[in-house]
Order: C-alpha cells, then structure tokens, then sequence
C-alpha cells in the first residue's frame, strides 16, 4: 500500500477528504477554527482541559451550526494529586510578583481542574466523532462507552511501550508525538516527560511498525514537506497546532501571533508544572533557577501573570506554546492553509 492509498483508508474510515488534523489545543481550539478546517476536509478538535460539561456541550453546538464536518474532543487524563509544599509556593509566588505586577495570592485548596468523568460524559452526550486522550488511558468502562456510542478513540504516545499499552487498550488510533511538538508533552508519567523527548521521524517509524492501528504524526509539521514525509514513514495522517496558530481563527492575542515565527522555543514547566514547549520568554527564564510548584497548581498561581501579560499585549510574559517548526507558521486563513498544505504534499507524494 502507498503511502497515498494508505492515508486515503483512514479517510474513508473517519469521514475526512484529507488526512490532516487540527490539534485539539485546550488554548487555542475555538469552534471556528475547527469549522474551517473541517469544511475544507480535514478534522477539527477541541482540547477540553479547561472547559467544563456545559462549555463541551456549547463548543460542539456552535461547530455544528458551522460545519458538518467531523471533530475530536480531547481530554486530559488527570495526574494523581499534587503534593503541596507551602514553602516553595510562596517562593514560586514571590518569583512570579514582578511578572505580574502585584503580589501573586495563594490560589488555596483547589480544585484547579474539571472534573474528568464529567467532562467524559459530556463527550458521550456531544457525540464527536473522537474522543483522544493525552497524559495516559480512558478506563475500560470509559472505553466500552465510547465503543457503544460508535465513537473512536485516539490516544496520544511519545514511546513505544505507551503505545503498544494504548493499542492493547483498545485505542482506534495512535497519536504519535515527537519531541518538536508545541504545548504539553503527552509522557504519561509527568516525571518522566524529559526522558521522552524522541524527535517525530524517529519516534514515528518505531511505532508504525510495531502497531496494528493508524499512526497520526504530530510534532513540527509545518508545510507539504513534513506532511509527505511522516506518510512516508508510515503516518497514517498528521495532527497540526503550531501551523494553525497564526490562522485568524485561531483568535490569538496579536501579540502572540506576532512572536511565534521569530522566538525561540524552550522545554519548560514555568507556565503550568507539566513540561511544555513554549517560547522562550520573561516567565521561562525565571525559573531556570527555581523549581516551578506541581501541575496545576503552578498553572493556578500564574493566572495573574497571564492576565497582566494580556493586558499589556506583551508577549514576552505570555503563555505562548509554540513547536520548533514556528519559523514557518503563516497568517493564512485556515482552510486555505489546510488545502495548500494537502495539496503540497500530494504533488509530493505522486
């Protein structure tokens, strides 16, 4: 099977007319950006992290009054509590004062996150066509429910062995990470994410050949080139963020657009705990130093360095996640990116 012929199974399978996803980026998935891409032929996505059942439920009707396309929700599997220490917070909260301007208070007890089965079941009562997960596994129960609504289940990996653990569990596709990739990476163990950092096209092959279901390739993907050569190496389809970031759809802070071709970009947890990759800024360089406290409280005691950052248009404070391809992302509408970019690879590929 070519790697045309092969791309061209999935589509068929998942409702696509190309093999392209829009990542499900929890910062930047705005029911108008997957519409665009959608209605040009690939597949749109939410990253559900921060939205509530209700904000799921809204996000898919107002996707639905765009687009007839497919789409994917995405949820993060949640980390086992963190361990609090209120020494090194009020240190993190005194590094983090002059980011923000004004004393940064203590966010409290918690909770810092949605509640995950509730979450899960607005995904069943949404009815997307995928449901993916990063960070870890649904459950089995979780996964039989899906399989009874006829919903497909990507999981996201960065090695084999999470791999194989996602196909064992019933996983319809792998998302296979590279190292590139912008935002949080996916380790299934937090500890353990800076000892998986394998870049994409070496990552991708070792996985494709070990795995009976599709393999989608995401980290660094940026143009035609990088599109052709993940089917090459036995990507079934590929997942973009970075790419679409400088879309108008995407709704970014013109401040943060603005910086993703022209920064560089760094493996931290300064902005959540997790480690991420973001550009390199204010907020990264402070805590190469310092111990960021344990996700998510660290994403909690930024929020009013985010908020001042946003106020001022001032980018060297933001959160901006951003791959190592941001070099090349352009200001293009999204679904005149996505047709180009498919468009470049199939020239490719002939």
């Amino acid at each position: 099977m070519t790697p045309k012929d092969r791309a061209q199974v999935f589509c068929d399978r998942f409702g696509l007319r190309m093999p392209i996803l829009q990542a499900p980026m929890a910062s930047a998935s705005p029911p108008a950006l997957a519409a665009a891409v959608a209605n040009a032929g690939g597949l749109g996505g939410l990253g559900a992290l921060m939205s509530s059942p209700a904000v799921i439920a809204d996000w898919a009707r107002t996707f639905r009054a765009s687009s007839n396309g497919a789409f994917q929700v995405n949820l993060w599997v949640p980390d086992p509590p963190p361990v609090r220490d209120a020494a090194h917070e009020a240190a993190v909260r005194e590094r983090l004062a002059p980011l923000a301007g004004r004393e940064v208070p203590d966010p409290g007890p918690g909770p810092f996150t949605q509640d995950f089965a509730a979450q899960f079941q607005a995904i069943l009562d949404a009815g997307p066509a995928i449901a993916s997960t990063i960070m870890g596994l649904f459950e089995p129960a979780m996964v039989q429910a899906l399989k009874a609504r006829n919903i497909a289940w990507f999981a996201t990996v960065t090695n084999l062995a999470d791999a194989r653990a996602a196909e064992a569990a019933g996983a319809d596709a792998i998302i296979a990470q590279g190292s590139e990739a912008g935002g949080h990476r996916g380790a299934f163990d937090h500890a353990d994410a800076e000892r998986q950092l394998t870049g994409l096209f070496a990552l991708l092959p070792i996985i494709a050949d070990a795995v009976d279901v599709p393999v989608i390739a995401t980290g660094g993907i940026m143009d035609g080139r990088g599109i052709a050569a993940a089917l090459v190496l036995g990507a079934s389809a590929v997942q973009l963020g970075t790419a679409y970031l400088r879309t108008p759809e995407a709704g970014l802070h013109k401040a943060y657009a603005d910086a993703i071709p022209h920064g560089e970009t760094v493996l931290t947890r300064a902005f959540s705990g997790r480690l991420a990759r973001g550009l390199k800024n204010q907020v990264t360089d402070a805590f190469l130093d310092l111990a960021p406290a344990p996700y998510p409280v660290q994403r909690a005691l930024m929020v009013p360095v985010r908020a001042a950052a946003e106020a001022a248009g001032d980018a060297s404070r933001m959160q901006a996640w951003a791959g190592q391809g941001a070099a090349m992302a352009v200001a293009e509408p999204a679904a005149t990116l996505t047709g180009r970019l498919w468009a470049e690879a199939s020239a490719l590929l002939a």
